[in-house]
């Protein structure tokens, strides 16, 4: 015992001599880690206007990794491990601005000043009508002809928090709202492989106000299309649409339909379903789910399993509801990252937010934001594999 422990106090001192006994080696690792995980900023392209567009890259102790851009606050790559430990992107997008600048279906996209649908491109509050861009047949989709996924967003680094924080104030009648809008959105990378996203907003005059992201998953990392992804959708209603996708102001059960999540289902399953009218009517899923618990509390909304990856995406929110698409309008006609043709279901979105056409439909929850409210949400989106 003696000999052993004279042996161990031997490399002690001879270890101090090069690394102080394993201590600056340590501090030298932690360093290593440190630069690993440190947020980076890149210059993403120039807009027409001249503005530049910051590309800002989030690491996390397991190598995860997540890029967004101020111009829009889209999500342009998020890197997971599949079963295997094997790195992949798992969202649609383009490898430079300008593909963003040319012609984008809202990839990872910052959607206000309200996301997903508003009838006839108007509404009324308080008794005064606001008309809006119809951008979307005879609606409004997703903030307009210039939402917030369209502006630069000014944008401070978090360190401390692995995490960037973006701001806008959308002016009072910008793309037809009223009030000046104070939008604060934080991107977070936490070390379980979660991806935070907080959205906070303040007026000065009545609004309505409903803040999403836009990312089209493909947990493959884009090597076929998402029709073999089991989807489970923590919801027992979802809201059936019009030839428009307007609500029509109903709230359906799913059970019995090929709108019933709630326990894992291939995308493929009943995708195609000739018999079902909403199905057609979206051609696909394009529709908004009722999440199962307390509004304004963070619980599960939704996952995503893959199972040639084995990667596997749960959802947590907030927010009412949960908007499901499976890339009923990529066509082909847009070739994205790394050359990959974004054909028809190469991509899926979980976008949590408050019902559509809630400015027009008295039964369906409140999206009004008064002068001294705080407009607060939060949505997780957390990844594994297995």
């Amino acid at each position: 015992m003696r000999s052993s422990v004279f042996f161990s106090f031997s490399l002690c001192i001879l270890g101090h001599l090069l690394f102080s006994c394993g201590g600056s080696n340590q501090q030298n690792q932690s360093a290593a880690a440190d630069t690993t995980m440190a947020i980076t900023k890149t210059t993403f392209g120039q807009l027409p206007d001249g503005q530049t567009a910051d590309l800002y890259t989030l690491r996390n102790k397991n190598g995860m990794e997540i890029k967004i851009t101020n111009y829009g606050g889209l999500i342009t790559h998020l890197n997971t491990p599949d079963k295997g430990g094997v790195f992949g992107d798992v969202v649609l997008g383009y490898d430079t601005l300008g593909g963003y600048l040319k012609s984008s279906p809202f990839f990872g996209a910052l959607v206000g000043r309200y996301g997903n649908r508003i009838a006839n491109a108007k509404f009324t509050l308080d008794g005064k009508t606001y008309t809006l861009a119809a951008n979307n047949g005879p609606n409004s989709l997703h903030g307009g002809l210039k939402g917030f996924d369209k502006v630069i967003w000014k944008t401070e680094v978090l360190d401390a928090e692995n995490a960037i924080k973006l701001t806008y104030v959308s002016k009072d009648g910008e793309e037809g709202f009223p009030g000046n809008l104070n939008t604060e959105v934080i991107y977070r990378l936490t070390d379980d492989n979660s991806l935070e996203i907080e959205y906070t907003a303040t007026t000065d005059k009545p609004t309505v106000v409903n803040l999403t992201n836009h990312s089209y998953f493909n947990l493959t990392g884009g090597k076929s299309d998402v029709l073999n992804h089991e989807i489970s959708i923590n919801a027992d209603n979802f809201i059936p649409v019009d030839k428009t996708l307007i609500p029509i102001g109903e709230v359906r059960p799913v059970k019995g339909t090929v709108f019933d999540f709630t326990k894992p289902t291939a995308i493929g399953a009943g995708i195609n379903d000739p018999k079902d009218e909403q199905i057609k009517l979206g051609g696909g899923y394009d529709h908004c789910w009722v999440v199962n618990g307390s509004k304004d509390s963070l619980r599960l909304a939704a996952t995503a399993y893959e199972p040639t990856s084995g990667r596997f995406m749960e959802v947590f929110t907030t927010e009412p509801a949960v908007q499901f698409y499976t890339g009923n309008f990529l066509n082909g006609g847009i070739t994205g990252k790394s050359g990959v043709v974004y054909k028809k279901r190469s991509g899926f979105c979980f976008e949590t937010e408050h019902y559509p056409d809630s400015p027009n439909q008295p039964s369906f929850p409140s999206v009004v934001l008064r002068p001294g409210e705080t407009y607060k949400t939060k949505t997780v989106y957390k990844f594994s594999a297995k």
